[in-house]
């Protein structure tokens, strides 16, 4: 149901007084509200902006009324279901977005577990393996960033990116160790800063996509 909204003439700065062609430094312009359709003429005099008042009224697609020496101008009010729809479409995660979000933490699990379990082996950590890891990563970035849709969308969407950019630094250190022949012991994950930081900002983003809410605690900073 619309609900009329009342605008006093008097706080129309722009428009009570009709625009006299011929004033010394008059400049037309136009104004256009957002929301609206169309336009109306705006005059420029002496640093001053005036409007005729009726042509505001047709814009805005409302009444004006004399009341005294005060002009009303009614309006419809925006809608109030439109309005809750229009916050439900900012608010939460968009279902696209969750899913896409969903894949990609799955895959840097997968990329961490296998990471993991090749350090605690004793395996070579080769570029091929985890360049495939990180290109499948990049691949479902580009799709939740297609799929952002709220801003909570687009809150998580730069989280996503701080963990895909952490993995790929741990990652990337390992592939340099074994092209350095560097010896890498079984435990050198056990205390990691940066494998902490990781595990944490995954438990966050896990939390987030049960909850359907966006809360930034810090972890994927």
């Amino acid at each position: 149901m619309r609900k009329p909204a009342k605008w006093a003439a008097g706080l129309l700065v722009l428009g009570a007084v009709l625009a006299i062609p011929g004033l010394p430094g008059q400049q037309q312009r136009t104004l256009a509200i957002a929301g609206h359709p169309g336009e109306v003429n705006v005059t420029e005099v002496n640093g001053r902006y005036l409007v005729e008042i009726d042509a505001l009224r047709q814009l805005l697609n409302g009444s004006l009324t004399l009341t005294g020496h005060q002009y009303v101008l009614t309006v419809p009010a925006a809608n109030s279901d439109d309005s809750s729809s229009a916050k439900a479409q900012t608010a939460g995660f968009s279902k696209e977005f969750l899913r896409t979000a969903i894949e990609q933490m799955s895959g840097i699990r997968e990329w961490r577990s296998t990471l993991v379990n090749a350090v605690k082996r004793g395996y070579p950590i080769t570029e091929d393996w985890t360049t495939a890891f990180a290109s499948e990563a990049q691949q479902n970035l580009r799709l939740a960033a297609v799929a952002v849709s709220t801003e909570s969308d687009r809150s998580v969407l730069q989280l996503l990116k701080n963990e895909f950019a952490n993995m790929k630094k741990l990652s990337d250190r390992f592939v340099e160790a074994n092209k350095a022949r560097q010896y890498m012991a079984p435990t050198a994950l056990d205390d990691d800063p940066l494998d902490a930081r990781i595990r944490a900002c995954a438990h966050s983003l896990a939390s987030m996509a049960a909850n359907g809410q966006f809360v930034d605690d810090g972890s994927c900073s």
